[in-house]
């Protein structure tokens, strides 16, 4: 028979065995959600680090990639639901578009997307509403801010083409903002259809067919995967490219102009970690780029016979020899 003291030890033994469980559950560490991972991410993850942030101890990172196909964009993505993460960051619109047509509630850090209002995205720029923020590339004339540094560049440019992923509203609202710039610089410009890999070979038959002098290369994620593809056509035909990041310039691009693409993901950052905080995605303002890149390559200026403007050359935040 077991003594009343004894009794009574064991019992209050049985109820601090749920405390002490509880004490020893490792804290939760958070999980995000990355769509399409590529070097470009690399400041986002610096950016977390500073804010202290280490990978495997205090955040864990999940990866899914779609390729560049539109139909496997939502599959990824409810892929990282199912996890579940903690938080969804992508690039782009379509990436965002699927996370938000998944109708989930986890909170999702857009990066470097097109005109979120009218892609229904967010409520507005300043009171997103729903479980959506992050910035976007919006930001009044650049479209004809770039014709005009093509026009400084090259004078003499008459006809101009613009690679549109159908997929990607985005790319068509540029091309509609460009469209009355260009007639107004006396540029003839057209959109070039690329919407999947199997349409590179006809986008190029039909810049050539229109003797096409430049083309206008967005940020658009497809575009980008092939974006090795696109500079090497350039280069074989003679045909000068203005892009919008100056990666694709270091890759052999002629110029590019736009807003800054590690200053997005870093910022985008940011506000991860407000959110990780406890703060809403409705009440964080969406944001507008603040720092703007002009890049140019003169080794590729010089393969195209192009005798870049020095003011113009000057005036480029980063110049490759």
């Amino acid at each position: 028979m077991i003594a009343r003291r004894q009794f009574i030890s064991l019992l209050s033994g049985a109820a601090a065995w749920p405390l002490a469980a509880r004490a020893q559950q490792p804290a939760h560490v958070p999980r995000i959600g990355i769509v399409d991972d590529a070097p470009m991410w690399h400041s986002f993850r610096q950016a977390l680090r500073e804010f202290g942030y280490v990978e495997g101890e205090s955040l864990n990172y999940e990866y899914r990639y779609s390729e560049g196909v539109p139909d496997r964009l939502a599959a990824v993505v409810g892929e990282l639901i199912r996890r579940p993460v903690d938080l969804i960051a992508a690039y782009g619109t379509p990436p965002v578009e699927a996370a938000k047509a998944a109708r989930t509630t986890i909170p999702i850090v857009m990066i470097g997307v097109g005109d979120p209002v009218r892609a229904g995205l967010v409520a507005s720029l300043a009171h997103p509403g729903g479980n959506i923020t992050g910035n976007t590339v919006l930001s009044p004339e650049l479209g004809g801010k770039r014709l005009q540094l093509l026009r400084e560049a090259i004078p003499a440019v008459g006809r101009v083409a613009y690679l549109v992923n159908p997929d990607n509203p985005a790319t068509l609202d540029v091309l509609a903002e460009m469209k009355p710039a260009a007639a107004a610089a006396g540029m003839a410009l057209i959109g070039v259809e690329f919407g999947s890999a199997s349409d590179f070979d006809t986008a190029l038959a039909v810049m050539l067919r229109e003797r096409t002098e430049v083309l206008l290369v967005s940020n658009d994620p497809l575009h980008q995967l092939h974006v090795g593809r696109i500079i090497d056509f350039l280069a074989r035909n003679r045909i000068a490219g203005m892009f919008q990041s100056k990666e694709n310039v270091a890759a052999g691009g002629l110029m590019a102009y736009g807003a800054s693409l590690p200053d997005l993901f870093q910022r985008a950052a940011a506000y991860v970690h407000r959110i990780l905080q406890g703060a809403k995605p409705a009440d964080l303002p969406v944001e507008l780029p603040t720092k703007f890149d002009l890049a140019i390559n003169l080794k590729t200026a010089r393969a195209l016979g192009l005798d870049l403007p020095p003011l113009l050359v000057a005036r480029a935040d980063e110049v490759i020899e």
